[in-house]
């Protein structure tokens, strides 16, 4: 006979474990803001647009950067956050996040131009940096290792949520106030957030931090800065061939491969980067960045597709994107069912062709289909991102130690971060010389100095046009097929990429391992290693 194995004593103390949910709740809630923010954005970028006093007269690259400063400071500083809450606090870290968050937001409300308006992005992201992986190192503390993937799932599915309420409570707000409230409605919910932290979340932080590692944050930062710098400028000037662009991206990978050189050599690095050697982390964290990639791009020119090509209100558009938040909503915490029948390879893969699927569906849609096609189209979206987000974010938080989940969750998001920006970069720059190839020889009765702006995308167009008045009115109907034009070859370029994913995934993400008496077993997540802390 053997002796009954003696279960293993719970990790986190009782009056934590009690109020578990309820802390989950809190940091649902901070989370929420995060990602509320980009999606009240999405459906105010073209009120933004237009000209003052209804908003600032943005242009289209203006655009880009109003949401990439935010992008740019947030992956540059994400790991070094979740570094720093591992060694600080997480709660001290989220604090401050919040702080600095909420006071970006009310300048943000207040901005007078363009430029202000993204340095106050700018400085939301610094304290959303801090924010976003505390929160997911703060779970992994709080809930016992069989409950964090129903918690990572509960915590995927708040994404959904906040995705939800951006658009329409943007909608709602641009319809009876000034563009700027689409900021200020988050300091009321950081003020909220702040009380409730304070109150119910417990401080957590690495017990055996070691020395700091400042060569090696300095290195991250510089070089997560420069790269994401150039993907940016080179969406910008749809022209990635630049001397500046060139030697900007190339300048970030220089540092990047220095700073993996110098973690490598060091005795205390801030990241053990032999965690890359591992296939299965390596693809999840690539996956993320990928999956990110073909939906940012998208998600940014479907705004322009219902509110410019099909004339919806901002209010009108997010209840059009209602199916993609709510079906993310739905699945997320329930994706960890098919990851049990199914295993992490097949769910994942599964999800990446469902995406890709509706890109290729994106590329059919044109000035009359039947909206509700669109619908159909966002909702199988939003299923397919519930069931890789939640299987992949799993597979990353549970490769490392409990006591290192700050860098784990920083790690995941930088690359879902970078994959973004170079969505937004490169689709963007696809989107605008296929709107230019299109547009450009129906411009010859444009007055020449306008013929620039009336080139560079369909809201310049169209903007030139109104000020033709009936002159202008004949390129209305070339700026939408030119548009449309666009975005098919645009979301045909991200399906592309999404498929480049379900490979990735198909050969790299593990299967369902057999026990040794031949029956199914959930997979072991990342090392195969049954029972690492």
């Amino acid at each position: 006979m053997t002796t009954p194995a003696v279960p293993a004593s719970p990790r986190v103390p009782e009056a934590v474990h009690r109020r578990r949910w309820a802390i989950l709740g809190v940091l649902m809630l901070s989370l929420l803001i995060v990602v509320l923010d980009n999606s009240i954005l999405n459906v105010a970028v073209k009120t933004i647009s237009t000209p003052a006093p209804v908003g600032l007269g943005a242009s289209q690259s203006e655009l880009e950067w109003a949401i990439n400063s935010y992008t740019l400071v947030f992956a540059g500083l994400l790991f070094s956050a979740g570094l720093l809450g591992d060694r600080l606090g997480r709660k001290k870290v989220l604090l401050g996040g919040l702080a600095v968050f909420g006071i970006g937001s009310a300048l943000a409300a207040e901005s007078g131009s363009p430029a202000q308006l993204i340095a106050f992005r700018a400085l939301m992201a610094l304290g959303a940096a801090f924010v976003m992986p505390a929160t997911l190192a703060v779970l992994m503390n709080i809930f016992e290792r069989e409950e964090q993937p129903k918690a990572i799932g509960v915590w995927a599915g708040g994404v959904g949520l906040a995705i939800a309420i951006g658009p329409v409570t943007g909608g709602l707000l641009l319809d009876h106030f000034w563009w700027g409230s689409v900021f200020l409605v988050n300091v009321p919910i950081v003020i909220t957030a702040i009380v409730l932290m304070v109150w119910l979340v417990p401080d957590s932080r690495d017990p055996a931090p070691g020395r700091i590692d400042p060569v090696g944050v300095v290195l991250s930062v510089v070089g997560l800065v420069l790269l994401v710098y150039g993907i940016i400028k080179g969406g910008e000037l749809a022209d990635f061939t630049d001397p500046t662009v060139l030697a900007t991206i190339l300048g970030g990978l220089v540092v990047l491969a220095a700073f993996v050189v110098f973690e490598k050599r060091s005795d205390h690095p801030s990241i053990d980067v032999g965690h890359f050697r591992n296939k299965v982390f390596s693809a999840a964290v690539g996956v993320i960045a990928l999956v990110f990639f073909a939906l940012m791009g998208v998600t940014f020119f479907a705004v322009f597709y219902t509110q410019s090509v099909r004339g919806y209100s901002p209010l009108q558009t997010g209840l059009l994107m209602l199916p993609l938040a709510v079906a993310q909503l739905v699945f997320a915490p329930r994706a960890r069912l098919v990851v049990d029948r199914f295993g992490n390879k097949a769910t994942t893969t599964g999800g990446m062709l469902l995406i890709a699927a509706t890109l290729v569906a994106f590329a059919t849609l044109d000035e009359d289909t039947p909206i509700w096609l669109l619908e159909v189209v966002f909702f199988f979206m939003g299923a397919g991102m519930a069931h890789i987000m939640t299987p992949t974010s799993v597979v990353i938080m549970q490769s490392l130690p409990r006591e290192k989940a700050g860098s784990a969750s920083a790690l995941s998001n930088t690359f879902r971060q970078v994959g973004g920006a170079l969505g937004i970069a490169v689709l963007g720059s696809v989107l605008s010389a296929a709107y230019r190839t299109g547009i450009e020889d129906k411009l010859g009765a444009v007055p020449a100095g306008l013929r620039h702006t009336a080139g560079e995308s369909i809201e310049g167009t169209l903007g030139v046009a109104a000020k033709l008045g009936p002159r202008g009115e004949s390129l209305v109907g070339p700026a939408n097929d030119a548009f449309l034009h666009a975005m098919h070859v645009t979301a045909l370029c991200g399906a592309g990429v999404a498929l480049v994913g379900a490979l990735v995934v198909a050969l790299f993400l593990p299967g369902r391992p057999k026990e040794p008496d031949g029956t199914a077993r959930d997979a072991e997540l990342v090392h195969g290693e049954a029972g690492r802390p």
